[in-house]
Formats: structure tokens, C-alpha cells, sequence
């Protein structure tokens, strides 16, 4: 027995156009739901402005700096903030400067903020030698039985640091220390 075909009722309905009041909302519930600089929220809002369009009984669209300020001082959004809490989110995760001066660039961070969020040199080579330990680097990884890592594999070791935001110097100094007592010396030299 064939039934007739049963109408999809999940079908999407076209997204009504933003007004004053949505567009608002929409930056609320934003910034209440990630942690964000003012240059995220920002794109966010330009973006649902494109996908959107504006309601064509408002002739006039909204200024979104003016949100993303309204927002700011209220509070809400602290690109100060935002940039002491994902340098220090990434340099957990073993990234070097480099790469969270790039990440904080995407996100509209100020240039003197990102460098007060890069951190110390201590905090830096604490990064690298948390890479070493996640990713079995240097005296975490394997050695021959003489202790040594084989050239080939020497390189590869340096190369992921190097691309984790490192500076060279640093990745050789870890790479080729001889046990984990002597890289985690390392780090504190930094205060010297």
C-alpha cells in the first residue's frame, strides 16, 4: 500500500530581517555565550548583518561599533581580558609567542596588548617544555641507547616546535637536553 508522500514540516522558514532590537539581542546572547574581544564581536555582527540583511522598515541600519561599545562598557567584552586569558589558554597548550600574537591578531587584539599578553621568558620556555612533554619531545621522547636522538628525527622534533611559534633557539636548547631534570631547569634560567 503506497501512502501519499507526507509534507516536511522542518522545512527552514527564510530568517526574518535584523532590526534595532534583534540585533542587540543577538550581541547579548554573543557575548554571553563566548568569551570574546570586541573584534569578534565585531565580525559576528557584520556577518549576521550580511547573512540577514536589515528590515526594510528601518531605514537606517545600525553603527555596530556602536553595539560593540555599548557592550564594552558595560563590561560585557574586555579585549584586555580576553587577551591575558587565551595567551595564557595557549601557552597551556605549548604554543610560543608567535602563534598567540597571530591568534590575538585574528581576534582584533591591539598590538601592546598582545605583547603584554605574550608574557615573560619564563613563561615561554614553560610553554615549549609543556609541548615537549605533551607531544614526547626531546628528553621525553625516544633515544637511542646511547641517549641520543637520530638526526632525522632531531629535525622533525624541531620543526614542530618551530611551527608551535618557538624560536629556534629554544627548540634546539630542548630538543637537545639530556634528561628531563636538565629541561626543566631550563625554564627557570629564564629568571637569570
Amino acid at each position: 500500500m503506497n501512502r501519499p508522500p507526507v509534507p516536511d514540516r522542518r522545512k527552514s522558514r527564510p530568517a526574518r530581517p535584523l532590526d534595532a532590537a534583534l540585533l542587540d539581542e543577538m550581541a547579548l546572547g554573543y557575548v554571553a555565550r563566548f568569551a570574546t574581544s570586541t573584534g569578534k564581536l565585531a565580525a559576528y555582527l557584520n556577518r549576521k548583518l550580511r547573512e540577514r540583511g536589515w528590515a526594510e522598515d528601518s531605514p537606517v541600519p545600525p553603527d555596530v561599533a556602536t553595539i560593540v561599545a555599548r557592550m564594552a562598557d558595560a563590561g560585557y567584552v574586555s579585549d584586555e581580558g580576553y587577551a591575558r586569558m587565551r595567551g595564557a589558554s595557549l601557552r597551556r597548550r605549548g604554543l610560543g609567542a608567535r602563534r598567540i600574537a597571530q591568534d590575538l591578531g585574528h581576534a582584533g587584539i591591539a598590538a601592546d596588548l598582545r605583547d603584554d599578553a605574550l608574557g615573560s621568558r619564563q613563561d615561554a620556555r614553560a610553554a615549549a617544555l609543556a609541548l615537549a612533554r605533551k607531544r614526547r619531545l626531546g628528553p621525553f621522547g625516544p633515544r637511542d641507547a646511547e641517549g641520543r636522538i637520530e638526526p632525522a628525527l632531531r629535525e622533525k622534533q624541531v620543526g614542530i616546535f618551530l611551527r608551535a611559534g618557538h624560536p629556534l633557539a629554544m627548540a634546539r636548547a630542548l630538543v637537545d637536553a639530556a634528561g628531563e631534570r636538565e629541561a626543566e631547569d631550563w625554564v627557570y634560567e629564564a629568571d637569570d
